[in-house]
């Protein structure tokens, strides 16, 4: 038997080609009881509906969005912070009727998807600027914003005001009479002694802890983790804490959630005690942050308002009365006290 067409189906029902392709995408163009009568038939007939590819190039749609994000997808889904916002993201595209495509960085010499796969646009989150990815995103001259990373020109861009968040979280120990204080921060390349700056989160947050904590003539303890694995920072928050008493930070600021609770693992490792001999503060405000004992002290950023405020600036920018000028938002943070800092010990 013959595969079923559209043009098969209407004929048996006796309307058109356009009719058919209506009762599967655009049903309020039809009464009730045609749309039903033409489901009835290609549903016996095994007829599933017009191609999508084929709807797509005659509307100049896909109706996805592209969601680029560094690394890979297993690193992303050990991340609580990055998992929330593909979430947020992915629910704010289907309440458009949008699906999401997600792009993670390519291999060499593998085929890449921001050049090959259908999209409408994309949302590039905390990718470096010499992605190759990006290149080819930027070359199809797809509707793009920027989520937590420099902005692309002609184009919006979402970051959180991760300086100022920062900044209060030192503060925070200076002011309880901290004047030893380590930073545990991101290191985006492995191996690297200085901090990198592909990955603008982490170089506003060592900005915001050193305006702090210079005001008050404190020059802190530095080590850099990488983002995987986990233990990368555990590894690094004993280089701080294994030295003598008199050396050792009493405060340490860290860039993540995930980082302080691997320094709580390290500090308990030496023996010390959380907030009594160390006090620790996270970054994010993550479902971490209170998972741990005791609770996290850490800098709460909106990251489902970014995920859908990023969809939204996607959209806008596609429409016909997209901004002239890109919208640039900047989201606040706020300080979380919790019971992982206290005054140092005597």
């Amino acid at each position: 038997m013959a595969k079923p067409t559209l043009q098969s189906i209407a004929e048996e029902v006796g309307v058109s080609r356009m009719t058919v392709s209506n009762a599967f995408s655009r049903p309020e163009k039809l009464s009730a009881e045609l749309r039903e009568r033409i489901l009835a038939v290609a549903e016996e007939r095994g007829y599933v509906g017009p191609d999508p590819a084929a709807r797509a190039l005659a509307r100049g749609r896909t109706g996805t969005v592209g969601l680029l994000m560094s690394g890979r997808l297993g690193e992303q889904a050990s991340d609580p912070v990055g998992t929330e916002f593909l979430v947020a993201v992915a629910d704010a595209l289907s309440d458009h009727g949008l699906a999401l495509t997600l792009i993670t960085e390519g291999v060499a010499g593998a085929t890449i998807p921001a050049r090959d796969v259908p999209l409408d646009g994309a949302v590039v989150y905390v990718c470096d600027a010499d992605s190759p990815d990006l290149g080819w995103l930027r070359r199809r001259d797809l509707p793009l914003v920027t989520v937590d990373q420099q902005a692309l020109p002609g184009w919006p861009a979402i970051n959180v005001d991760d300086r100022a968040g920062a900044r209060a979280a030192a503060q925070h120990v200076v002011d309880l009479g901290h004047r030893r204080v380590g930073l545990l921060n991101l290191d985006p390349v492995t191996g690297s002694a200085t901090l990198s700056p592909t990955n603008p989160p982490a170089l506003a947050r060592d900005q915001g802890w050193r305006d702090a904590l210079a005001a008050v003539g404190i020059e802190p303890l530095v080590e850099l983790a990488a983002f995987m694995p986990v233990t990368a920072a555990y590894d690094a928050a004993l280089l701080l804490l294994d030295r003598p008493a008199e050396e050792r930070p009493t405060a340490l600021l860290c860039f993540s959630d995930v980082f302080a609770a691997q320094a709580m693992r390290a500090a308990e490792s030496l023996g010390l005690r959380v907030p009594e001999d160390l006090s620790v503060v996270g970054f994010d405000d993550s479902s971490v942050a209170t998972a741990v004992s005791p609770q996290l002290t850490t800098v709460a950023q909106p990251v489902t308002e970014k995920g859908r405020l990023a969809v939204a600036a996607l959209l806008a920018s596609r429409g016909s009365d997209a901004p002239a000028e890109p919208v640039r938002t900047v989201l606040p943070t706020s300080l979380v006290v919790r019971g992982s800092t206290a005054a140092p010990p005597a």
